[in-house]
């Protein structure tokens, strides 16, 4: 583990274009505000929370501690604020979004710092992330092609003769949008891009754990444009989120999260649209005639990026055992290569996961796995939130670590007979959101992408859901509904019909009249 004690203690520090969404407190920590109707306000309980890196747990700053108060301003300047974004003609809420994308190009180091010190990501992490978002705002006009309409002549139904009709999309009103930690500043903007392009207002509740670069996000919309009261953030605990789902004035839900936080939330949510990306467990498939070296450099990636914490991680590698040992041996060496510890190091490209806990969650279920018979390669330990890079090899079927959602860097490696027990075992898990097979015969990747329960299958690489080009979500226990660009959009707004009655002013369109046969 790589660690530096020239670095010093952890501080966050910004630009004074961030001026107004905070304070220093007695110790100079920064406390953050709310964002409610175009205001930098505190909240209405009086009461704030620690937000703590996980660098090495030490306090970087304070978040309202937002209650129902809070989310009841918000969503009532959000229901005023509908008839705001409507009125801006649709290219100049794409020209909002690009203008943001430059603020956050010029202030770029301030929401690398963020990044690095609320979710404990290398700077190449973050930089990535930031990147993602601004190219998503950059893509905007891709979504143009999901809000039209369509033209519906009547007179091909009997029933509808002498009427036309208009089939237009709406906005659904106001989002909810809740966001994870894992990606604390793309996730919740890829739900808040296409709620306000689509004219929808928006409330957000970011991820307790990391509720910093939502606030910067929305300092730099409020600064591109976006309309008073148009976009308002309430951080707190997850009782605000559950407010906001429930509230009567929201009229969607997009979650990403657990799948046991998405089922509450489906359940108040009620009569909402929904959009819930829950838990994953992709499956890696290795087949005997893969590229043996671009599938262990693939799932090893796939595994630890971010240090296993995301939803598309690849969490299972099923491995023909007839080219097992060479995947296990390549597993090995590109494992080897992973710097992990302190992001703030020089070269560091794994960090720490969110907190200690999660970090106990992960290596319990390494031990669970050894216990059972799983053969330890590499790592197996952990130190306050950092658990170091693990390879787990013959990993048995009755280990937790196999149907669990890892959300933790381990390499975690079945050895199975052929694709069809690969299939089998896969079929079995009650997650359904990606999965990715290798192998260079094209009708055995058609067989196993066709036979898969997910949302998204990947071949020769891992999953990764990057800017959301293509369409991403998931079934069984992954969740409802899809993301991406065009695909968002989409589900976020509502059908209107409206019908045209010509027959007063004759201009319908009239039967022939039928001839009698003799």
């Amino acid at each position: 583990m790589l660690k530096s004690s020239q670095l010093g203690k952890p501080g966050l520090r910004l630009s004074s274009f961030f001026d107004d969404i905070y304070h220093l407190n007695e110790e100079g920590v920064p406390v953050f505000k709310l964002f409610i109707n175009g205001e930098w306000v505190e909240s209405k309980t009086g009461e704030t929370f620690p937000v703590d890196t996980p660098i090495d747990d030490s306090v970087v700053a304070y978040a309202q501690k937002g209650g129902d108060l809070d989310v009841d301003a918000a969503v009532n300047a959000s229901r005023d604020a509908r008839p705001k974004i409507r009125s801006i003609a649709a290219i100049d809420r794409i020209e909002i979004f690009h203008d943001a994308a430059k603020i956050i190009e010029e202030r770029l180091e301030d929401f690398v710092n963020v990044l690095m010190l609320e979710a404990g990501k290398p700077r190449a992490d973050a930089v990535g992330e930031i990147t993602a978002v601004i190219e998503r705002m950059k893509m905007t006009m891709e979504d143009v092609s999901k809000v039209g309409g369509e033209y519906r002549p009547g007179d091909w139904s009997a029933d509808t003769m002498g009427k036309v009709a208009i089939v237009l999309r709406e906005p659904v009103g106001t989002v909810g949008a809740i966001g994870p930690f894992n990606y604390p500043l793309y996730i919740p903007a890829a739900k808040i891009i296409p709620a306000l392009l689509s004219g929808n207002t928006v409330v957000v509740k970011p991820a307790s754990d990391t509720p910093l670069s939502q606030l910067l996000l929305a300092k730099a919309l409020e600064e591109a444009g976006v309309p008073k009261g148009a976009l308002n953030v309430v951080t707190g605990p997850g009782r605000v989120g559950a407010r906001i789902a429930a509230h009567e004035d929201v009229g969607m839900v997009s979650f990403t999260g657990s799948t046991e936080v998405g089922r509450e939330i489906a359940r108040i949510a009620a009569n909402k649209r929904l959009h819930l990306e829950l838990g994953g467990k992709a499956y890696a498939i290795v087949l005997d005639d893969a590229d043996i070296s671009l599938a262990a450099n693939r799932c090893v990636a796939g595994s630890l990026r971010n240090a296993g914490q995301r939803c598309d991680a690849v969490s299972a590698i099923l491995v023909v055992q007839s080219v097992a040992d060479e995947f296990v041996e390549k597993v090995l060496a590109e494992v080897d290569k992973i710097k992990y510890g302190d992001p703030r190091v020089e070269g560091v490209n794994m960090g720490p996961l969110i907190n200690r806990a999660a970090a106990e969650r992960v290596n319990a279920l390494v031990k669970d796995a050894v216990a059972k018979g799983a053969k330890l390669l590499r790592g197996g330990s952990y130190r306050g939130c950092y658990h170091e890079p693990t390879v787990l090899d013959r990993v048995p079927l009755d280990a937790r670590i196999l149907w669990e959602e890892t959300f933790g860097p381990v390499v975690t490696i079945v050895r199975v007979v052929d694709e069809n027990e690969a299939i089998a075992i896969a079929s079995r898990s009650r997650y359904g959101l990606d999965s990715c097979v290798f192998t260079n015969n094209f009708y055995r990747m058609w067989r196993v992408a066709k036979s898969l329960q997910v949302g998204a299958v990947t071949i020769n690489d891992f999953p990764r859901h990057g800017v959301g080009y293509f369409p991403f979500g998931g079934v069984k226990d992954s969740g409802l509904g899809r993301e991406g660009i065009g695909y968002s959009i989409e589900e976020m707004m509502v059908l209107k019909t409206i019908v045209f009655n010509l027959e007063p002013a004759q201009l319908g369109k009239v039967r022939r009249p039928k001839e009698k046969h003799h």
